[in-house]
């Protein structure tokens, strides 16, 4: 239950109340009433004024979307009670993070749910660019009989290149492996290039260098890389052009299913028209519609039929929807019951919790990540008698928040609380330092 008031976000006890858009699978919905939280599900995708007016109405306590409408800080505003917007999807980059880190709102994905669905699409995909599989059903339903070898190619023995060794690069490794190819990639990460070593795929020191050994290349990369710096127009002509640099036969497949923005499109377009690249396949786009069918919109590749294009479907699965859903659904019952956070996309690999056996009551704080506010929790537990039996805490440097769980032998009342907010204020001279909070209480 969420208390509007000025100040922080507070919430005491359990959420309520749910808001879901763009058409997660209905599951979700089943498995938030399991956990006593009411969703409301809107059929048609709002505009931004329309979802700004719901949530204004609606005072809901979480947000669950897919990947393409906005979530801009007025929408964040509209909703006083709002404590995390969960993405029904890996994509976070369509929250204004900034925004929701300054008012005290998790912003958490699925980072794994979707990737056989992905993986398995791309592999389909280097195979039909790798026979000429479309040129070929295009001929034949024109009563074309063109039966020939000409830039038809087995997959076995080709270089595999991947540009990104995150979960989803993973698994297109494992399934391009199994069908005899050989796997190189370059990532900035050292925790992927370290994995990716270890499994026995070659690392390539450049991007540049990845484009001009592949026969085939497929990107897997965030909207962001692993130091926070933007991935927007990553990949360049000169890549391209590196790929066509490669003397004998190769495919020269290029293939991109993970954002639209990692390159412009007219760059796509030229390095297939000079031959740099044979055939690609693009499933993301810069600009997508909101609606998942029947929206306008333009293809940038329009009329080249080198360029195969593919509505943003990695994920369109029958079986990978319901698995984000129970994915997203666990999330959401961990974090309502005891504030426990896994996959928050300020720092995706921090996972936080206290042992639900410790005690039923749980603090759970959003704080500016300044000296002083960890303090000022510290201190309004030890002034209220209250025993801290087990605590947690994890910064978000980039986005200068933290999120603090203790485990406590009895709740704080709400003069307790308006105290914690009152000394963070104090110790940091800030009027933002606790961003929001929380009084959990299990039953």
């Amino acid at each position: 239950m969420s208390d509007r008031r000025s100040g922080p976000r507070r919430w005491r006890g359990r959420f309520e109340r749910a808001l879901i858009i763009e058409h997660p699978d209905s599951l979700l919905d089943d498995e938030l009433r399991a956990c006593g939280i009411e969703p409301v599900r809107l059929e048609e995708t709002p505009t931004d004024d329309e979802l700004v007016r719901i949530l204004q109405e609606g005072q809901h306590d979480l947000l669950f979307k897919r990947s393409r409408v906005l979530i801009t800080e007025a929408v964040i505003e509209a909703s006083q009670s709002l404590a995390a917007v969960l993405l029904c999807s890996i994509g976070d980059d369509s929250v204004d993070k900034v925004a929701a880190a300054k008012h005290g709102v998790l912003v958490i994905n699925d980072p794994v749910s979707n990737g056989r669905s992905v993986a398995e699409l791309i592999i389909s995909e280097i195979i039909s660019a790798s026979r000429r599989i479309v040129e070929a059903v295009n001929e034949t339903s024109e009563n074309v009989w063109n039966k020939d070898n000409n830039l038809r190619f087995e997959v076995k023995g080709k270089k595999l290149g991947i540009l990104g060794m995150g979960k989803i690069g993973r698994q297109v490794a494992r399934l391009g492996q199994a069908m005899g190819m050989k796997v190189l990639f370059h990532d900035t990460d050292e925790v992927a290039l370290e994995v990716g070593t270890a499994l026995d795929y070659t690392p390539v020191s450049s991007i540049g260098e990845l484009f001009k050994i592949s026969d085939i290349l497929t990107v897997h990369v965030s909207a962001e890389d692993a130091q926070g710096h933007s991935n927007q127009d990553l990949v360049t002509a000169e890549h391209f052009a590196a790929m066509g640099e490669k003397t004998g036969l190769s495919p020269k497949v290029f293939l991109n299913m993970a954002r639209g923005f990692l390159y412009p499109p007219e760059v796509l377009l030229h390095a297939v028209r000079e031959g740099h690249v044979n055939s690609a396949f693009v499933d993301v786009f810069p600009d997508e519609p909101r609606q998942s069918s029947g929206g306008k919109w333009h293809n940038p590749y329009e009329g080249e039929r080198r360029i195969r294009s593919t509505p943003h479907i990695g994920a369109a699965t029958l079986e990978a929807q319901p698995r984000i859903a129970r994915y997203v659904a666990r999330t959401t019952q961990q974090f309502n019951a005891s504030g426990a956070l896994r996959d928050c996309v300020y720092m995706p690999k921090a996972n936080i919790s206290v042992s639900p056996a410790i005690s039923k009551h749980v603090l759970a704080v959003v704080h500016a990540d300044t000296r002083g506010t960890k303090k000022a929790v510290d201190d309004a537990l030890y002034r209220a008698g209250v025993s801290n039996l087990q605590s947690a805490h994890v910064d978000f440097p980039r986005f200068g928040i933290a999120y603090d769980l203790s485990a406590i032998d009895q709740p704080l009342n709400t003069e307790q609380l308006d105290s914690l907010v009152e000394d963070a204020i104090q110790l940091t001279g800030a009027q933002d330092a606790i961003r929001s909070i929380r009084m959990i209480t299990r039953a």
